[in-house]
């Protein structure tokens, strides 16, 4: 039997290992040791530590793959789907430290596409910015972003070298409308490399547009390993003008 206050192999178990996780000793991606080596280490049935697995698996911090073994599952960013959120902000909520770094710079005379995406005449001109946001050592979000210089010149001469261009943009220009597309699809060559992925990885791609007025001020595509990001949506029947019944 076990002393009053005295921790069950079972608990002890558990939390050896949940204290390996969060404390980043065990970090994503990193296999468990195999349920008859945690039963030999701990000198306890195969029964015992399959339990414990299956409590962490339920937890969200492990997941079990079949043949393949037991490994420390990748944490979920959240976005607000009626929000413009801030990327830096979804990494430190993880507990991660934030890295952004600049891919490439592009002003130019909008293209056909990049004119019609803008709402852009024939002399239009934008800038394009593909960087990619880190989460600890890992990417965690590809920005494709393109910029209508008429809306905001200043970013003429901003090189977004060392910050991203979305707190620059909302800090010049306020926006009063927002248009989202969330879609799934396979990670496009460039977002691939940038995220080191194999091409066509399932993503969650977020595209979003943001007005001042009647004008388009920015259009970005952020494309995120779909295993590591989730959306939430909080809404009331006053949103939708529906009524429970």
């Amino acid at each position: 039997m076990t002393a009053p206050g005295e921790k069950t192999l079972h608990q002890k178990i558990l939390d050896e290992i949940e204290g390996r996780i969060l404390s980043g000793e065990w970090a994503p991606g990193t296999r468990i040791p195999f349920e008859v080596d945690l039963a030999e280490h701990y000198g306890c049935s195969r029964m015992t530590v399959n339990k414990v697995l299956v409590q962490l698996a339920n937890a969200g911090l492990i997941e079990r793959r079949r043949k393949a073994g037991s490994y420390v599952t990748q944490p979920r960013a959240h976005s607000a789907v009626l929000e413009i959120h801030d990327i830096q902000s979804e990494v430190e909520s993880l507990g991660l430290a934030y890295g952004y770094a600049l891919l490439s710079r592009s002003l130019r005379k909008a293209r056909p596409l990049e004119r019609r995406l803008l709402e852009l005449g024939e002399d239009g001109r934008v800038l394009q910015v593909l960087a990619i946001h880190r989460a600890g050592a890992s990417p965690f979000c590809h920005e494709d972003r393109l910029i209508n210089l008429s809306a905001v010149p200043e970013a003429e001469d901003e090189s977004f070298a060392k910050a991203a261009p979305g707190p620059f943009l909302i800090g010049q220009v306020p926006w009063s409308t927002a248009e989202h597309t969330i879609r799934a699809a396979g990670a496009s060559p460039e977002a691939a490399r940038a995220l080191q992925i194999a091409e066509g990885t399932p993503c969650l791609v977020i595209t979003r547009r943001t007005f001042t007025g009647g004008s388009v001020v920015t259009r970005v595509e952020l494309t995120y390993p779909g295993d590591r990001h989730e959306l939430v949506a909080r809404f009331s029947p006053a949103d939708t003008g529906q009524k429970i019944s």
